[in-house]
C-alpha cells in the first residue's frame, strides 16, 4: 500500500484543523510568547518606510511625554502614555515589551478616574482650570504671567480639552454597558422565576 492511501483523504496543513473534526496535530499556544510578538514587532518596523518609522517615533514620543506630564492631574494621563507606546513600539520594536504592562496599568487607571463622582468632578474641575489658565494666558490678562501668550494659552486649552475628552471616554468604557441594563423589578425577577 502506497503512503498516499494511508491518510483518509488529502492532507491538512498543519496550522489548519482537519476537516473531520479531530484537534490539529501541532500544539501551539493561543497566545503568542514575549519572543515571538518582539520578533513580529521587529519585522513590522523593518517593513516600515524610514520616513513613517520616524513619524510614528515622534508622534509616539510626543504622545508618551504628554501622559507623562498629565499624569499628575487627577485626568487618565496613563491612557495618553497607552498610545504614545503603542505608537513608540511600532517604530521602535524593543519597546513593544512594554506595551501589555502600560495597558493593563492604563486600564485599571481609567476604570480608578471614573469610580466616585468625586474623582469626576476633580477631573472636570482641572480640565476647566485648564481651559481657564489657558484663556488668561493667552489673552495676557494678568500681568507678570511667565511665558504669557497664544502659544503657552493654547497648549493649556489644549491639555484641559484631552482632560476632559478622557475622561469622557474612560466613562463610556467603564458605566456605558451599565446603562443599558435595566434593574430587575418585578416580582418574577425577585422570586428568580
Amino acid at each position: 500500500m502506497s503512503a498516499a492511501r494511508k491518510g483518509s483523504g488529502p492532507p491538512q496543513p498543519p496550522d489548519r484543523e482537519p476537516a473531520d473534526g479531530r484537534e490539529p496535530s501541532c500544539d501551539r499556544p493561543s497566545e503568542p510568547s514575549s519572543e515571538e510578538r518582539a520578533d513580529s514587532a521587529a519585522e513590522r518596523a523593518r517593513r516600515l518606510h524610514p520616513a513613517k518609522r520616524i513619524l510614528l517615533g515622534t508622534a509616539g514620543g510626543l504622545l508618551l511625554l504628554l501622559g507623562v506630564l498629565l499624569l499628575v492631574l487627577p485626568g487618565p494621563g496613563l491612557l495618553l502614555v497607552l498610545a504614545g507606546t503603542v505608537l513608540l513600539a511600532r517604530a521602535v520594536p524593543a519597546v513593544a515589551r512594554f506595551e501589555e504592562p502600560v495597558r493593563t496599568r492604563a486600564t485599571q487607571a481609567a476604570e480608578a478616574s471614573v469610580a466616585s463622582a468625586l474623582r469626576i468632578a476633580g477631573t472636570v474641575l482641572t480640565g476647566l482650570a485648564l481651559i481657564g489658565a489657558g484663556a488668561v494666558w493667552g489673552a495676557r490678562a494678568v500681568d507678570g504671567l511667565p511665558f504669557a501668550g497664544w502659544s503657552t494659552g493654547l497648549s493649556l486649552i489644549l491639555s484641559g480639552l484631552i482632560v476632559l475628552g478622557l475622561l469622557v471616554w474612560s466613562h463610556r468604557r467603564v458605566h456605558g454597558g451599565r446603562a443599558k441594563r435595566r434593574p430587575a423589578t418585578g416580582r418574577a425577577d425577585r422570586e428568580g422565576r
